[in-house]
């Protein structure tokens, strides 16, 4: 079990981090507005939805309890690895 607090704690502080460097990026995007690029914008909207889809199935996690980690794990992990697929064409 302290495995699994251990993940969801991990869990958590990244995605506060993910917040944090999400709301930086849309902030200086609004702030060079039309003179950002359209793609620029497009991929930092996906990485928005990605944001909220990982932070919604941490919080399907976290609402089934313990002992739920490996049922709710793949779908997690498969958020997270969208989301950090989304940050990374952000870098691009």
């Amino acid at each position: 079990m302290d495995t699994e607090n251990a993940d969801f704690g991990k869990m958590e502080a990244e995605l506060r981090q993910w917040s944090t460097r999400l709301d930086n990026l849309l902030a200086m995007a609004d702030l060079v507005g039309r003179g950002t690029r359209i793609d620029y914008r497009q991929r930092l909207d996906d990485a928005r939805e990605k944001y909220y889809a990982a932070e919604a199935k941490l919080a399907e996690l976290k609402a089934a309890g313990r002992g739920k980690w490996e049922i709710f794990r793949g779908g997690v992990e498969d958020a997270w690895a969208e989301l950090a697929t989304a940050f990374a064409r952000l870098a691009n």
